[in-house]
Formats: structure tokens, C-alpha cells, sequence
């Protein structure tokens, strides 16, 4: 795995940071990431070499290119004279990924799973509050706001190095494209604590760098 790492890395995807990200590997699923499709073909092309030295191959049946951008680019990849199907979506570690980097489509997909679950299960006419209060049990989105803000602090007190720390905290190079920009889910996290703890986007890393007062704080959340 170190030899296929390092060929992974060979081309990184460039941000205004000083790490760069050239790949997402875990076990035998791997991501190539480029800034280009010539520096994709090149960063392929080494990581098939180093298969090919352990004996192994890549599946081309199962591999995909996608390019992540508003509109339509074209991006010929190859394995040797296999060309690679470019698609407009595909599945990672059981999450979607689509070309237009938006996440909509999966967040349907998660509802649209957990709605079929309910109504699966749930046969009584009863309202779910009052289930939660005969239970004891706090409601699904302030379970959901506060597994949130707690990685948001997990985030902000990692040291320098660890991949989700430096991704939280980098800023893409190159020109933002005409319209209003994207939420980012810094921005979206920023707000709810903002509405939840009453606490500035100012004084935010500061506040969730003590773990213990992050806890605390977390553990008071009221239900809306």
C-alpha cells in the first residue's frame, strides 16, 4: 500500500493550503483526484504501473471518471487501450458524488430510505412527539445539530496533518464561476451554532478548541 500511495500522490489536486490532496484511499476503493485530465491520465497511468509490480490490475469494469464542474467537460481516460466510461455520479464509501458537487440527490436517497423504513414499521396513528415523550427520547434533529456541532469541534482541535482538519480548513484555488455562491457546510455549521449556542463566527474556534466547555455547551442544547 505505501508504493500505490505514493503513486496516487504523484499529481495532487491543488488548493491555497500547503497540503495538497491527490487521492482518497481506503482499503482497495481508491479516488485519483487532478486539476486536469492530463495530469489524471498521468497520475492513472503510474498508479496501473505500480499494480501491475504487485501483481495485481486495476478493474476497469468497476472503475468510472467524472469531472466536478458546473458544465459538461469531456475527460478521456484511459488503462492502457481501455477507455474509461465518465459518468455523472458514482458511489464512495456508500455515499453519492455527483459532477455538479452537489449533495441533494444523496440526502434525498437517505430520506427516501429512512421514509420507506417508517412506513414499514410504523402502523399506529401516533404523533411522533408523543412517542419521543413517552420514550424519553429527544428529538431526531437535535440529535442530528448536535452530532454535527460536536464533529465541528472534533474538527477544530485536530492537530496539523490530519486530512479532515486541513479539508475543513482549506480554500480552493482559482476563480469562483458567475452567481451566487454555494453554502459551504463551514458557513451552514457556523450559523446553527450561531442559532444554538448564541456564540459568533468570531469566537468560534476558540470556544470549541476547550473540549470540555464545547461538551458541556453541547449537552445543554435545548430542543426547538
Amino acid at each position: 500500500m505505501p508504493a500505490f500511495a505514493r503513486a496516487c500522490t504523484l499529481l495532487p489536486l491543488h488548493c491555497a493550503t500547503t497540503d495538497q490532496i491527490g487521492s482518497l484511499l481506503f482499503a482497495d476503493d481508491v479516488v485519483l483526484l487532478a486539476s486536469s485530465a492530463r495530469d489524471l491520465q498521468r497520475s492513472l497511468d503510474r498508479f496501473a504501473a505500480e499494480c501491475e509490480v504487485a501483481g495485481m490490475r486495476i478493474s476497469t469494469f468497476k472503475s468510472k471518471a467524472m469531472v466536478l464542474s458546473r458544465k459538461k467537460v469531456e475527460c478521456l481516460l484511459r488503462v492502457k487501450e481501455e477507455i474509461l466510461p465518465q459518468v455523472e455520479g458514482f458511489k464512495y464509501l456508500r455515499v453519492s458524488f455527483t459532477s455538479e458537487g452537489k449533495m441533494e440527490q444523496e440526502i434525498d436517497r437517505w430520506i427516501g430510505a429512512a421514509s420507506a423504513v417508517m412506513r414499514t414499521l410504523h402502523r399506529d396513528r401516533v404523533r411522533s412527539s408523543a412517542i419521543r415523550e413517552e420514550l424519553g427520547v429527544e428529538p431526531l434533529l437535535l440529535r442530528v445539530e448536535r452530532s454535527q456541532m460536536r464533529w465541528l469541534g472534533h474538527l477544530v482541535r485536530m492537530p496539523p496533518g490530519r486530512l479532515p482538519g486541513e479539508v475543513f480548513r482549506a480554500c480552493p484555488s482559482g476563480r469562483r464561476p458567475p452567481g451566487k455562491p454555494r453554502t459551504r457546510w463551514r458557513d451552514y455549521v457556523s450559523q446553527l451554532v450561531w442559532e444554538r449556542l448564541w456564540i459568533s463566527p468570531d469566537k468560534l474556534e476558540e470556544v470549541a478548541g476547550e473540549r470540555e466547555v464545547w461538551a458541556s455547551l453541547l449537552g445543554a442544547v435545548p430542543a426547538t
